[in-house]
């Protein structure tokens, strides 16, 4: 499908392809290494919260092979350019796509997914000066972060993983939040380069464990120096690698 509204980019060095608005939102970096983040075993089944356009999704689903993906997405222009997204990437045998908001958690759903993930809205309205409306679904925090955390909660089975990529001013809510449910809470802070802040934090847990270790860890540097080019690290995640935590 050819339109000027949208474009065809090419991820994880060209291995996988995202329909994306050409103006609005637009997926990058956060979506890569959310997806570079995720380990699975074999034939695990692996839900996303707010896929979008599906960016995060296709590259999980590409790196995990042996995995199946359910993706949940409440806007249909978002759901539509997902669709376009896993045609052209052949992964209709191993994702699907779900019309659903997170602030609903149905009983068909609980327990039902060894693992899941999220790359939600990072703002609320009332802090930040309004983007446009092409960019305010994926910006804008109309759904508090806690039903974020419950849906993504009430999906996974007991054991399972639950990870996040979020702002790192975020990092007391998402804690306060994942405490009381999850054990195993390990930090990845993202930093653009050596010495600066965190401006990213990637956050996973485990289902059904209470208290235990909370593990923050150095850290992933996307540049050696700033506005240089990036990290061996960061590099292979980019390329579609493992993200490795410790």
């Amino acid at each position: 499908m050819n339109s000027p509204d949208i474009t065809h980019d090419l991820f994880l060095d060209g291995a996988v392809t995202v329909v994306q608005p050409a103006r609005g939102y637009r997926a990058g970096m956060d979506a890569v290494l959310l997806a570079a983040s995720l380990s699975a075993q074999q034939a695990e089944s692996i839900a996303e919260a707010g896929c979008g356009a599906g960016a995060a999704l296709l590259c999980a689903a590409h790196r995990l092979a042996a995995c199946t993906f359910s993706g949940f997405e409440r806007e249909p222009g978002a759901l539509a350019l997902a669709r376009l997204g896993v045609a052209a990437n052949a992964t209709q045998q191993r994702v699907t796509l779900v019309e659903h908001d997170v602030a609903q958690r149905l009983s068909e759903l609980e327990n039902r997914f060894d693992q899941s993930f999220s790359n939600p809205p990072f703002f609320e309205p009332a802090t930040v000066r309004a983007p446009s409306p092409a960019r305010q679904a994926a910006y804008l925090a109309g759904t508090p972060l806690k039903a974020w955390i419950l849906f993504l909660h009430h999906v996974t089975r007991p054991g399972g993983r639950i990870t996040m990529i979020h702002r790192a001013a975020a990092l007391g809510d998402l804690l306060e939040l994942l405490v009381p449910r999850t054990g195993e809470i390990e930090i990845l802070p993202v930093r653009p380069a050596p010495g600066a802040p965190a401006g990213r934090v990637l956050v996973r847990a485990r289902k059904g464990l209470r208290r235990g270790p909370v593990t923050l860890y150095d850290g992933l540097t996307l540049h050696d120096v700033p506005g240089g080019p990036g990290t061996l690290r960061a590099a292979d995640a980019l390329r579609g690698g493992a993200l490795e935590w410790k």
